[in-house]
């Protein structure tokens, strides 16, 4: 059996041979029916049952078993992760095993699809360095200005964050990964 830093590394590595050899709509479809549908079922099955509490135990628990640096705020009305360090992207950038062009869409690839099935969509920004904010609400409400507003653990504040070697991709009540903006 691999180690989750090793997975990580051939799972980046896959993400690349996938998309070279059959294309992004391949990959993409990968991101939504083997990690969604079949892997992340668990995740699905405490989000659609029990909202933003599902997403605060999944993820409470989840983010803690992969050592990720990260915070979180909710209320009724929305769900906030800001990622200060992503293990896994960290790794790669570490290890110097950057082989996809953004290893970070996997996430909103298979998230986007499971929020929209949980009736939830997604505004989020990653920089490519291990470092993103999600906001999970409602679908068909508009995202809670109080869940983009800055605060002191908003990981957009922090000076790496926005850098000519940080492009930001975005997404705004979006659910699936062709909804970058």
């Amino acid at each position: 059996m691999i180690g989750v830093y090793d997975f990580c590394g051939h799972y980046e590595w896959t993400f690349d041979w996938m998309q070279k050899h059959y294309g992004k709509e391949y990959l993409h479809r990968y991101f939504d029916e083997c990690i969604h549908q079949d892997a992340q079922t668990h995740a699905k099955k405490l989000i659609v049952e029990k909202g933003f509490e599902g997403m605060e135990e999944y993820w409470g628990h989840t983010l803690v078993d992969e050592g990720a640096k990260y915070t979180t705020r909710s209320s009724e009305d929305y769900f906030r992760i800001d990622m200060h360090d992503c293990p896994s992207k960290g790794f790669l950038i570490r290890n110097g095993l950057e082989q996809h062009e953004d290893y970070c869409d996997h996430c909103m690839g298979w998230i986007g699809p499971l929020m929209e099935d949980a009736g939830f969509s997604i505004s989020h920004e990653h920089n490519h360095r291990g470092q993103c904010w999600w906001v999970y609400h409602r679908k068909g409400e508009e995202t809670p200005s109080v869940a983009i507003e800055s605060d002191e653990n908003d990981v957009k504040t922090k000076a790496n964050w926005n850098t000519e070697e940080t492009p930001i991709d975005s997404f705004f009540q979006a659910n699936q990964i062709t909804d970058k903006a």
